[in-house]
């Protein structure tokens, strides 16, 4: 059986799950044993601390010019001790021009599997990958294990899944027959998407493999080699990821180099290098808008990019105001805060929030708010593991920064203690009152657990100002809870021209944090928190060209 009979099958779900837009996973988020196996979890953790104070030695990259990493867990606050092959922008580019003729020249479908093939491989070290998301990230377990393995896999599968339907949409070949009348033009016409070249993706610190995965996958499945630079905070869990593609791509004897990792040191980043090469096509990026705007700016390159954006919740009414603060408490302490999804701004209309019971005021609501954070937060079956860890130092500034911002603070920023890692990176929720017109001080993102209340006149400003924010500064989700049809279609209609997605009414185990793969569309690309969306068609007809050719036809 070829590799491509193997999984075609899969290959097919995953299509038809991208049309049909209803629940569809590949891979099953819960670490279950009789999924993955009664040791897998242990098998999983061991492998990672074997690999601490070690070379990564994994990847099929030959001839290292250097070994670097800098590593360092949030929840032990020192160094993993790993260290990478690594090689210079030249010698990368070199290597990957070098494999991209054999690979643009290998069939989609052999691409295709392969690719396939390789999540699968992935699949067998989700646990490994889960805890080298722990220590590189501070996500929680649970999160580690499910963004940086299942939802990951997915979202790459996604990827793979767009590209070969759209590789495939035109016929390779066609006998074209015109009359004209005595005679008939015949013409025998074949068409070729062509891939752009080679490609690079930029990692990120907080999600390393989940915003990372798409846009390799997606290059790969359209002919492009890729060259992948993780975050030097953050690179073990690509690592693996890389390893297992090269490792699949030499079995069906393909030069490894077509997918290469680029680690790199915070003293001696590669990533200009790299991005301003004229080889490079290609870009993929998530992080900072500052950075995202300079690649943007690059001549001769196509850049998808997932920068910052300031996240709103839209409070107007509600059936059950105590399940509605519930939902927003576990939304903003969820990795600390330290999601592109996670809301921020929370308008009010400083007469309340209309309720079956009356009116809820804005001082009662943000004591709800403060007493199921902290309800959530002093648990210690859940606390700890929900919060996780604070990935970067300099993340616990913004909670400074939000309480010099001059409101009132209804709820202040302190550290718990984590049962397991006695020295984890932690802090829980800031939650900060403002008004209206203070705008000038929540137009920007104050990245990790952070929440301002805005007091407005009424819900007509609160959508006003949440829309206006978006459309200026970029966001990434909006929570909106109301009751009036009038109102949600107006929020639609708001939000939707500023090119946000509005999840409405959550309550229970959704949050507007979570996005699930082949069904929702991740950043729409639409408004300055990033150019792209995950995973729409143009994320991958942009990575190729359609080069027809055609001769007179014999006979």
């Amino acid at each position: 059986m070829s590799l491509y009979e193997k999984h075609k099958d899969t290959l097919k779900k995953a299509i038809d799950a991208v049309h049909d837009r209803s629940f569809y996973a590949q891979y099953p988020e819960h670490p279950s044993p009789k999924i993955y196996g009664e040791t897998a979890d242990k098998d999983g953790q061991d492998k990672f601390k074997a690999s601490l104070d070690k070379k990564f030695e994994d990847l099929l990259q030959t001839d290292p010019e250097a070994w670097v990493g800098q590593e360092e867990s949030p929840y032990l606050q020192k160094p993993l001790g790993i260290l990478y092959p690594a090689f210079s922008a030249e010698t990368l580019i070199d290597r990957s021009q070098k494999a991209w003729t054999q690979w643009r020249n290998t069939s989609i479908d052999d691409r295709a599997a392969i690719l396939v093939e390789s999540l699968d491989r992935f699949k067998e070290r989700f646990f490994e990958n889960a805890y080298a998301t722990m220590h590189t990230t501070g996500q929680g377990y649970m999160m580690a294990f499910q963004a940086s393995g299942p939802h990951a896999a997915d979202r790459a599968m996604e990827a793979v899944a767009f590209g070969y339907d759209e590789l495939k949409r035109f016929p390779e070949k066609k006998f074209w027959d015109k009359p004209m009348g005595k005679f008939n033009v015949q013409l025998n016409k074949s068409w070729k998407p062509m891939p752009k070249g080679l490609s690079m993706v930029i990692g990120c610190s907080t999600f390393p493999t989940w915003n990372s995965v798409p846009g390799l996958y997606a290059s790969l499945i359209t002919g492009n080699p890729c060259i992948v630079k993780p975050h030097p905070g953050a690179i073990l869990p690509m690592a693996i990821v890389v390893a297992e593609i090269q490792k699949v791509l030499k079995e069906n004897g393909i030069d490894p180099n077509v997918c290469q990792l680029a680690p790199d040191t915070y003293d001696k980043m590669i990533t200009k290098d790299l991005a301003e090469n004229k080889a490079i096509k290609l870009i993929d990026y998530t992080g900072s808008s500052a950075f995202g705007d300079y690649l943007e700016g690059l001549d001769g390159k196509i850049v998808f990019t997932e920068k910052t954006g300031v996240n709103s919740v839209i409070l107007d009414s509600a059936e059950n105001i105590d399940k509605v603060a519930q939902n927003l408490a576990f939304s903003v302490c969820l990795y600390s805060g330290q999601m592109c999804t996670c809301p921020q701004n929370f308008f009010i209309p400083e007469g309340g929030i209309n309720t079956p019971d009356g009116k809820v005021s804005f001082e009662d609501f943000a004591q709800k708010l403060a007493d199921n954070i902290n309800g959530l937060v002093d648990n210690p079956k859940a606390g700890p593991f929900v919060l996780g860890a604070i990935q970067n130092a300099n993340t616990l500034s913004h909670t400074e920064e939000a309480k010099k911002l001059g409101g009132k603070v209804w709820l202040e920023s302190r550290t718990i203690e984590n049962p397991m890692f006695d020295k984890a990176r932690t802090a829980t929720p800031i939650v900060v009152e403002m008004s209206a017109s203070d705008e000038d001080k929540f137009t920007n993102e104050l990245f990790g657990p952070v929440v301002l209340l805005i007091k407005t006149k009424d819900t007509n400003q609160s959508v006003d100002l949440a829309s206006s924010l978006a459309e200026n500064h970029g966001a990434i989700s909006c929570a909106a809870y109301t009751t009036d049809e009038t109102i949600k279609n107006l929020i639609m209609d708001k939000m939707g021209m500023a090119a946000t997605s509005v999840s409405f009414n959550l309550t229970g185990a959704i949050h507007v944090n979570q996005n699930a793969g082949f069904s929702d569309f991740h950043v729409t690309g639409g408004n300055p928190a990033g150019n792209a969306s995950l995973t729409n068609p143009e994320y991958v007809i942009k990575r190729f060209t359609w080069v027809g050719f055609r001769e007179p036809a014999e006979g």
